[in-house]
C-alpha cells in the first residue's frame, strides 16, 4: 500500500508540475480577414509569424503557423482562415511581423502581376499592436488587410505592396485560480460547468497554486479531489466571465482523522 501511496503522489508531482510550468502562459489564434477589393485575386505569400514583447524587445518565432499562399478576397465579409495557434508566455505584445515569400500577385482580368515586397521578405509587415495578455485566458486576434488599399499600381505598369492593416485582440474564455492549504493534500481539481463540460488541473506541489484555463463564460462548481488522506471539497456558484480570471482564494482541505 505504501509503494502504491508513493507512485500516486509521484504521478501528482509530475502533472502539477506540468501544469505550473504552464501557468503563465496564454492561447493566441491568430486569424486572417480582408476587406473586398476591386480585384479577382490577392494572393499573399506567408512564411513565418513573429511577435515582439515590450518587456524584452525579442522576437519570438512563432510555432503552428499556416504556412501558405492566401487569396485575401476569399476572407471577406466577416470570412477569416485560421493563420496561427500557439502558446505564448503572458505579456504585452507590441509588434507581430509577417515574414513573406517571393510568390505575391495580383490577378486584374485574368492575368496575374507580381506584388513587389522587399521590404517584407526580408524582415516582415510590421503591424503595430499593443495587446494585453493575461495568463489563463484564450485570445483571438484578427490581422485585417484592406487590400484594395494596399496594392499600389506603379507609373510603370507594376504593382508593389502598401500594407494598409489593422490588428484587433478579442478575449474568448475566462479561468478559475486559487491555493490549496495543505499542498500535501496534492489535490485533483474538476471545475464542472453547468452542462457537465470538465475541466481539470493539478494543484503546484510547492505552492500549492492551482488555474484552468481556457474556460467559456458561465458559472462552475469546483471540485477538489485530494489524495486519500484529506477529505474532498465541493464549491459552488463560481462565476466565469470572458477575458477575466476568478480568484477561488485559499481552499483548505481536512485531514481524515482515523478512528482506529
Amino acid at each position: 500500500m505504501k509503494g502504491l501511496f508513493s507512485i500516486l503522489v509521484g504521478a501528482l508531482i509530475f502533472f502539477s508540475a506540468c501544469s505550473d510550468d504552464d501557468n503563465k502562459e496564454v492561447n493566441l489564434k491568430i486569424r486572417l480577414t480582408d476587406s473586398p477589393a476591386d480585384y479577382e485575386e490577392v494572393l499573399i505569400d506567408i512564411e513565418e509569424v513573429r511577435v515582439q514583447f515590450d518587456s524584452n524587445g525579442d522576437w519570438i518565432t512563432l510555432d503552428n503557423v499556416e504556412a501558405g499562399i492566401y487569396n485575401l478576397l476569399d476572407f471577406t465579409n466577416g470570412t477569416d482562415t485560421l493563420l496561427v495557434d500557439a502558446t505564448l508566455p503572458e505579456g504585452t505584445i507590441s509588434q507581430i511581423r509577417l515574414v513573406l515569400g517571393d510568390e505575391n500577385s495580383v490577378k486584374i482580368d485574368g492575368q496575374y502581376y507580381d506584388i513587389k515586397t522587399p521590404s517584407a521578405q526580408q524582415t516582415g509587415l510590421k503591424l503595430n499592436v499593443h495587446a494585453d495578455l493575461v495568463s489563463g485566458i484564450t485570445y483571438k486576434m484578427w490581422i485585417d488587410f484592406d487590400a484594395g488599399r494596399s496594392i499600389v499600381h506603379k507609373g510603370n505598369g507594376s504593382y508593389s505592396l502598401k500594407p494598409v492593416i489593422r490588428t484587433f485582440t478579442e478575449a474568448t474564455s475566462g479561468g478559475i485560480k486559487g491555493m490549496i492549504n495543505p499542498v500535501e493534500s496534492y489535490p485533483y481539481i474538476m471545475a464542472i460547468s453547468e452542462s457537465l463540460d470538465t475541466f481539470s488541473t493539478y494543484a503546484d506541489t510547492a505552492s500549492g497554486y492551482f488555474l484552468i484555463r481556457a474556460l467559456p463564460e458561465g458559472t462552475y462548481s469546483l471540485d477538489v479531489e485530494p489524495v486519500e488522506m484529506y477529505q474532498e471539497k465541493e464549491i459552488e456558484d463560481i462565476s466565469v466571465s470572458t477575458g477575466e480570471v476568478t480568484d477561488v482564494g485559499e481552499i483548505t482541505l481536512d485531514e481524515i482523522i482515523s478512528m482506529q
